[in-house]
């Protein structure tokens, strides 16, 4: 059995993009590995939070990986910050990677763009992401494809302590959504679906109300030219709405491209909105029982738990074999 790890940051809402992305893949594949599944709490701060806002989005998506389908009798599901491994680790990671590597990521370049400076937990986030797979002798990390370049680096220094250090880590494996299924704003279909854009019309959130969903989905961007077909270079608009329809509803993209010849936008647009509310109906239900219930609190202290109990293991086998401690 593979043991596969990922997590979520609480920043508010999930939306399609990170549901599609890697949250259904959490459900799809706890059922034939061991899954380890985290709300990465310490990888939010690397902006500034509201403390009490940040604990309500911390039980906020703990609520949302189990009304989507995450079963904590068949995953853990904690917390990062009540499992001081991750913490530790990432220093001992710090000490084995390059400002070079670093200064290379896509993120950290598009997020200081323009900026005399940046946070330094900006920079270092790649290692705290690497420090988080590789504490639980990770052999799946389910995430979306804006996320290959951190499984490279932390693949990269898992090889380099390997080899100063022989059998100290297991190097995973990004299990990457197939091409073409990126789910990008609904305004701007050039760039990802992100709960950081400020037109709230760009996403789609797990939660939104479904005068929301209809009207976020009627106003998103197409074309001039009518015709609906999937080409994501020359109508980048109208195949994201294919492709989100296609995730949703489980259909093939040709099936609904046939389905809709001699149909207009409009058309395709109406029937997203009722597929999108019936996908997401569910969620919401389970979502409002969970969130209030007394059990969210103890199944994510027993998931510390479960997750700490690897971890140390882990942290003997680190030390060990770099001599700290005696």
């Amino acid at each position: 059995m593979k043991r596969v790890f990922s997590g979520v940051q609480p920043t508010g809402n999930i939306h399609l993009g990170n549901y599609l992305g890697a949250l259904k893949q959490f459900v799809e594949l706890q059922e034939e590995n061991e899954c380890i599944y985290c709300i990465v709490d310490l990888h939010s701060i690397t902006v500034p939070q509201d403390p009490k806002e940040l604990r309500k989005h911390i039980l906020d998506v703990a609520a949302l990986y189990l009304s989507i389908g995450v079963d904590p009798k068949k995953s853990t599901v904690f917390v990062q910050s009540d499992v001081s491994g991750h913490s530790e680790l990432a220093w001992i990671l710090t000490c084995n990677s390059h400002t070079g590597e670093l200064s290379r990521m896509t993120q950290f370049k598009d997020k200081s763009r323009g900026k005399e400076s940046a946070p330094t937990g900006l920079f270092t986030y790649p290692i705290l992401m690497a420090a988080d797979i590789l504490l639980y002798d990770t052999d799946i990390v389910p995430v979306g494809n804006d996320q290959k370049q951190h499984i490279e680096i932390c693949r990269d220094i898992a090889i380099r302590v390997n080899h100063k250090y022989e059998n100290t880590f297991v190097v995973p494996d990004g299990r990457f959504l197939k091409a073409g299924a990126r789910i990008m704003a609904l305004d701007d279909p050039s760039s990802k679906m992100s709960k950081s854009a400020e037109n709230a019309h760009s996403r789609i959130s797990l939660l939104d109300e479904d005068s929301k969903i209809k009207k976020s989905i009627m106003r998103a961007t197409t074309d001039s030219d009518g015709e609906i077909r999937f080409d994501p270079e020359n109508k980048p608009g109208v195949s994201n709405l294919l492709n989100i329809y296609s995730a949703l509803s489980g259909r093939s993209l040709d099936d609904i491209v046939a389905d809709f010849a001699g149909h207009g936008y409009g058309d395709l647009k109406k029937e997203l909105v009722e597929i999108t509310k019936e996908a997401l109906q569910p969620i919401k239900q389970n979502f409002s029982e969970i969130r209030e219930s007394d059990e969210l609190k103890a199944i994510l202290r027993n998931g510390a738990e479960k997750a700490n109990t690897i971890a140390e293991k882990t942290m003997k086998r680190v030390k060990d074999n770099f001599g700290l401690g005696f």
